[in-house]
Order: C-alpha cells, then sequence, then structure tokens
C-alpha cells in the first residue's frame, strides 16, 4: 500500500467511525448518555469524552510536540463533572474529530515515516495514526454496545440487520446496500 493509499484510507477509516457512534448517539435519548451500567462502568457520555480529551492531546501539534500534553487530566475524562451536559460533551466530541481528520488531511505520504511521540515513546506518524485508530475503534465499539443495550427494542441496527445478511452486498467503498430479489432488475 503506498502512503497515499494509507492516508486515503485512514480518513475514510476514520470518518466511518465517527459516523458508526455519532449514529448510535442519535438512537437514544439525550438522557441516557449518562447512563452506567454500573458504578464502575462509563456511560457513553464519559467515553466520548475521553475520546475528545485523547483526539485534543494527540493531534494538537501532532508533528512537534508529544502526543500526551502536560495539560490533560486523563482522569478527569472518566469523572461525570457539574459541566458536563449533552451539549458540553457533544461540542468537544466535534472539536476532537474535526483536529482529526484535519491533521489526517494535512499529512502527506512523505510524513509517515517521521518520528513523533506518544508519552515519550517513538512512533512514525504511520504507526501512531494506526494506534489511534484502533483506539478510537475500541471505544466506539463500547459506545456502540451500550446505546444498543440502552435503546433495546427501538434499536436500528447501524449494519446488516440480523437475519439479512444474504439480501445485502458490500460495495467497493464498505458500505453494504440492498439486493435486489432474485430475478428482480432494479
Amino acid at each position: 500500500m503506498s502512503g497515499a493509499s494509507f492516508l486515503e484510507d485512514a480518513r475514510r477509516q476514520g470518518k466511518k467511525l465517527r459516523e458508526q457512534a455519532d449514529r448510535a448517539m442519535a438512537e437514544i435519548p439525550e438522557r441516557e448518555l449518562f447512563v452506567r451500567l454500573d458504578p464502575q462502568a462509563n456511560s457513553i457520555a464519559l467515553i466520548a469524552k475521553h475520546i475528545s480529551g485523547n483526539m485534543r492531546s494527540r493531534w494538537t501539534d501532532f508533528l512537534t510536540t508529544d502526543g500526551e500534553k502536560p495539560d490533560r487530566d486523563r482522569d478527569s475524562e472518566f469523572e461525570d463533572e457539574k459541566k458536563d451536559t449533552a451539549d458540553s460533551i457533544r461540542a468537544s466530541w466535534e472539536e476532537g474529530w474535526k483536529l482529526f481528520l484535519g491533521v489526517l488531511d494535512a499529512l502527506s505520504p512523505e510524513d509517515l515515516d517521521r518520528t513523533v511521540t506518544i508519552r515519550g515513546e517513538p512512533h512514525t506518524v504511520l504507526q501512531a495514526v494506526q494506534r489511534q485508530l484502533l483506539h478510537y475503534a475500541a471505544h466506539i465499539g463500547q459506545i456502540v454496545f451500550l446505546a444498543k443495550h440502552l435503546a433495546g427494542e427501538r434499536w436500528k441496527s447501524l449494519s446488516i440487520p440480523r437475519g439479512q445478511s444474504k439480501t445485502f452486498e458490500v460495495a467497493k467503498d464498505g458500505k453494504p446496500y440492498r439486493m435486489p430479489p432474485v430475478g428482480k432488475n432494479v
């Protein structure tokens, strides 16, 4: 895979992760963003707050400063604070994704072999991008799981609904589309 192809795919995967999380969160009422399954669990709001804090830290001055910024208070990302509202969580979520996707848009294939640090550990830019995409994917899986649990019967599948795999085909862009019934042209 060429560097340009990697960056194009990283952007595409980042946008798909964002879309999946946004669609999952849209399936539940705002008040359920703050529901915890148990006292030690994270709510969707806390996970979104953590992803946003991580994005701000990692992607601000990405090529020139350590990805763990000294002013980041990671522990507070997992605490409910009085200032946390659905609107404030959504605003930091928007800012984090804008920053992350903006950095990906600005990177060139030549940047991929450059070295950046995260918590003092050296990474190539390529490794750092992959590390963060995997991190975001893991947390977005948690968001989807929680939203599906909280939505219960209201849940609308984000991809192919259960029991309908044979009626869908996947396009080259990775998005499923409904196959026409056998013998019918659409």
